[in-house]
């Protein structure tokens, strides 16, 4: 019988790494995430979709907790999903056209219904419960945030405090977890990321193709790739928001390059990282700069893969699992 090869110190501290970024998660719950001050935006679901649109674009977010006033109950989360469900709706039903800024909140289920699609997303977690909880469960769900909903002691009623989101978790780690300089293994032995059967686009892509592109793959971004394969810019869902803010359906007839000419002036741009990054550098520009995911790129910036927050914490969260004690 062969004996098992003995651990090597980069597995070691790769394997230290991720326990103790879980033991943290464990003992930390969602309150301890939210900064001191913060706002929350809460929808009614009787809100007009197109009022709903205009007080996102106004505020800088792109999702909002909704409330079913009739019933005081947590209605769900609003995503950019939702938006782009509705433009599909759009798409299908031409004639529909003219009601659209007539749509309420509550009339999203009935879209999702139409169009086949996953309805609106209601899971949530009490802020008390371990931050691991919160990140198991937006796995489970494939959320990139989570509600947090308490019980108001006066009431009995439900009551939501706040929004986690994957990068808000993920950058919580990078601050306050010293392991994770311990994850020293480059991203081609981790497996971490997707590298096959990438869907792509190119600037003179329209708006309406990557749409549904992000529909039917259910994917968040798009990589723009130039006629050499040089990743040149990359599409996301929530540029979607920026081109119907004003109820101006026709500029989703534009193709991509003009498309992306209307972001916003502080739109961030894009992080790419290579194949032989490791997982603490990527933890480190989390750590130090607002990022929903990496575009993995060769040296000559052709695409080879994309990196998402949701990848990153599938891994920290499940990677070895079974051989934890």
């Amino acid at each position: 019988m062969t004996s098992p090869l003995p651990e090597s110190a980069i597995d070691r501290d790769q394997r230290v790494g991720l326990q103790r970024i879980r033991d943290f998660l464990k003992v930390r719950t969602s309150y301890d995430v939210l900064p001191l001050s913060f706002r929350l935006i809460i929808f009614d679901t009787s809100l007009l979709v197109k009022k709903s649109l205009t007080i996102l674009t106004q505020n800088g977010i792109v999702s909002a907790p909704l409330w079913d006033s009739k019933t005081s109950t947590f209605g769900g989360l609003l995503t950019t999903s939702d938006y782009i469900n509705l433009i599909q709706y759009y798409w299908q039903n031409p004639d529909a056209v003219n009601r659209i800024d007539q749509f309420k909140l509550n009339s999203l289920r009935d879209i999702e219904r139409a169009i086949g699609v996953s309805p609106l997303e209601t899971a949530s977690i009490h802020p008390l419960k371990p931050l691991y909880e919160a990140c198991r469960r937006m796995l489970e769900t494939r959320a990139r945030r989570i509600p947090l909903v308490d019980i108001d002691d006066e009431t009995g009623r439900p009551m939501v405090v706040s929004v986690v989101t994957q990068y808000r978790i993920l950058k919580f780690v990078a601050v306050n977890v010293h392991e994770t300089q311990y994850l020293r293994k480059p991203l081609r032995h981790l497996k971490l990321g997707t590298y096959k059967d990438l869907v792509t686009a190119n600037m003179e892509t329209s708006v309406f193709e990557l749409i549904h592109k992000l529909v039917n793959y259910n994917i968040s971004s798009v990589p723009i790739l130039n006629s050499d394969g040089v990743v040149t810019n990359v599409f996301e869902a929530v540029d979607v928001i920026t081109l119907i803010k004003e109820a101006n359906y026709d500029d989703l007839n534009l193709n991509v390059g003009e498309a992306l000419q209307k972001r916003p002036e502080e739109f961030p741009g894009i992080y790419t990282c290579s194949i032989d990054d490791r997982l603490d550098t990527i933890f480190d520009t989390i750590r130090k700069s607002r990022v929903h995911r990496f575009v993995v790129i060769d040296e000559d910036s052709r695409l080879v893969g994309v990196l998402t927050l949701s990848d990153i914490l599938e891994y920290i969260l499940l990677e070895g699992e079974g051989d934890d004690s």
